[in-house]
């Protein structure tokens, strides 16, 4: 299949970050707990209503194949689906991806600026232009994965996995990016919280997170309920991964527009075996 294909799976990285996107229901609760559990509610319920945000994400993780990281920012646009992705940093088992990743979504089309492209595929311009139509039928398949991803790239679906949690507590009061914030924290169980989902999503978040036992988490609200930072930890076959994100801006008005024309290449017509 075409190599463009490591391009887009790199940008789908940043997507994986908050790929807890997942739908959830509530749990009833203690009510010592109940305070901190209708907060967590209020904050899932606000967090739905927000149509764009900014996000700094950063996770480490390490396994089997060694340690790594990756660390961007993602601004976001729920209507019409829109997404600029910037990853400064992509290391997996102590390799770089140089140059990092930039991709601009639109729709169903991504471009893409990775150095290596030029290597990979033999790309003369910086961007690369990707739609789903354009690729074989194993591309379109991880091409769907990585659009459907992005669109779970939600501030909603983040919080609404906590709300699984019963035994989520408020541990004090904190600023955060200069807002004053009310932290909480506990875990959540993932096969839980993945039986909410949609039955098309299931399987690719069953695969990521379902070894996973415990998800400990830590969520920052503010006074409007809003999430401004969410962590998550955990730990499963003998590998670990932490990850935060740290929201902003938002419902403001975002511009997110393709690249300019003369900068863009169509993706290359040649297949590659191996």
């Amino acid at each position: 299949m075409r190599r463009i294909t490591l391009a887009i799976a790199a940008t789908g990285t940043a997507a994986a970050l908050a790929l807890t996107g997942c739908g959830s229901s509530s749990q009833p609760l203690g009510n010592v707990q109940l305070a901190a559990a209708e907060a967590i509610q209020q904050s899932a319920q606000q967090a739905a209503a927000v149509t764009s945000y900014t996000v700094d994400a950063v996770a480490d993780f390490s396994g089997q194949e060694g340690n790594g990281k990756v660390q961007g920012r993602m601004v976001y646009q729920r209507e019409p689906l829109a997404a600029d992705v910037t990853l400064n940093t992509v290391n997996f088992a102590g390799r770089d991806l140089p140059g990092g990743v930039r991709a601009v979504l639109t729709g169903d089309t991504v471009y893409v600026n990775v150095e290596a492209l030029k290597t990979l595929v033999g790309a003369s311009k910086p961007w690369i232009k990707a739609s789903v139509s354009d690729l074989d039928s194993s591309g379109q398949a991880q091409a769907r994965d990585v659009l459907a991803n992005i669109q779970q790239f939600d501030l909603a679906g983040a919080v609404k996995m906590a709300t699984t949690s019963d035994d989520v507590k408020a541990v004090g009061t904190e600023t955060v990016g200069g807002v004053e914030t009310t932290h909480y924290s506990g875990t959540f169980p993932v096969n839980e919280a993945l039986a909410q989902l949609d039955p098309e999503h299931r399987e690719r978040a069953q695969a990521d997170m379902g070894s996973v036992k415990d998800m400990k988490f830590d969520l920052w609200a503010d006074a409007q309920s809003l999430p401004r930072k969410i962590t998550m930890s955990g730990k499963a076959d003998g590998g670990s991964f932490d990850a935060t994100m740290l929201f902003k801006g938002f419902n403001e008005p975002v511009q997110i527009t393709a690249p300019p024309a003369a900068e863009v290449g169509e993706l290359p017509r040649h297949t590659t075996t191996g």
